[in-house]
């Protein structure tokens, strides 16, 4: 009510747009320590009791200086510093200084840096040669069954959807997954993971427990039960469900177009062979009505010609549809050469988790 008391205030003083100007510089002025705190206090609020998928998606960080990091920029950072252990020193979360290549090739040293930040630097980014080889070297890593435990009170945040989690223990897996279909290849990330009573955990669930802090506690002295096989198979056997519903839609759209072709084509035929028949109509006419042998003469010329064209135009239509009907068998050939799904499933790692 202040506040607006203030506005009326300025309205009611002020005259020329200049005193106006003047008025709210000086009030917002005098605000700008109420904002200021009002803003912290909102963003502690977010920090402290909004979800982290909620947090990401309104792009809130604790620092609010640093620029907010995507997901996948978080975790290339956190694979980068695992890798370049000792080899480079780390100046925040979106920053390191490379010291040292571990990797042939001409990789520059120097300082690195996401895309974001500005200064002398190599943009740092998914598709820089040293960010391949890094998770080159990573997915070829030959990685021994251990147990790991993450731990949900250090996270500075909430996961609403693994609070359920806290203090189960379970088996979970990770699996590249790749699809050739219509000369398309695709790759998926499937986790399979359930809890010691046989509950099974969905992806997103099971994605959620690696951002965690966590710790390898020790190899693992049992075998993953059945289940998380059949939980990788049933997901697995839903993406390629999913890749056939898709390549239907596809090859619906492309009928589609393929008719609406044919039936521009056929109208546009049609439409001239009854012009046709209109000028055939119209020469009889004139021919009928002509007084002279050589005026019938020149009018029967007329109507043959006219009616060897209508003649093409109907020959036209006839291989139209022919070459219609042909392009549909070459379709349905090309789909049906194309149809079988090449996947492959090649295992990344198999842990035993505990949640604290």
């Amino acid at each position: 009510m202040d506040f607006e008391k203030r506005i009326a205030a300025i309205y009611q003083r002020c005259r020329k747009h200049e005193e106006i100007k003047v008025a709210f510089d000086q009030l917002q002025l005098e605000l700008s320590l109420e904002i200021n705190e009002s803003m912290t206090q909102t963003r502690r609020k977010l920090l402290e009791n909004f979800d982290d998928e909620v947090r990401e998606k309104l792009k809130v960080r604790a620092d609010a200086s640093v620029a907010s990091l995507n997901r996948i920029e978080r975790y290339l950072m956190r694979l980068t510093a695992h890798e370049l252990n000792g080899h480079a020193d780390f100046l925040g979360d979106d920053a390191f200084l490379l010291k040292a290549s571990p990797f042939p090739g001409a990789i520059p040293l120097g300082l690195y840096e996401l895309p974001r930040r500005s200064g002398e630097a190599h943009l740092y980014r998914l598709h820089h040669p040293l960010a391949e080889a890094i998770v080159a070297q990573a997915k070829g890593r030959d990685l021994a069954e251990q147990e790991v435990r993450f731990d949900y009170g250090d996270h500075d945040g909430i996961i609403s959807i693994l609070e359920p989690l806290v203090g189960k223990s379970g088996w979970l897996t990770l699996s590249s997954f790749t699809v050739e279909s219509l000369d398309q290849a695709e790759d998926h990330l499937i986790f399979g993971a359930v809890t010691d009573d046989g509950t099974p955990i969905d992806d997103e669930c099971a994605a959620r427990l690696f951002t965690l802090p966590g710790k390898v506690t020790g190899p693992c002295l049992s075998i993953a039960p059945n289940m998380v096989e059949a939980a990788i198979q049933h997901r697995r056997a839903g993406i390629q469900r999913s890749i056939s519903e898709r390549n239907a839609r596809f090859f619906e759209a492309e009928a589609e177009k393929l008719d609406g072709w044919a039936d521009d084509l056929k109208l546009g035929l049609e439409r001239e062979i009854k012009e046709m028949d209109r000028l055939v109509k119209e020469a009889r006419r004139a021919a009928t009505t002509a007084l002279t042998l050589e005026e019938k003469l020149a009018g029967q010329k007329q109507i043959k010609a006219l009616e060897s064209q209508r003649n093409e135009k109907r020959r036209s239509l006839f291989e139209a549809q022919d070459k219609v009907d042909q392009q549909r068998e070459d379709l349905i050939a090309n789909i049906e050469g194309k149809l079988t799904q090449n996947a492959g499933l090649s295992r990344l790692f198999v842990i035993r988790w505990k949640l604290v």
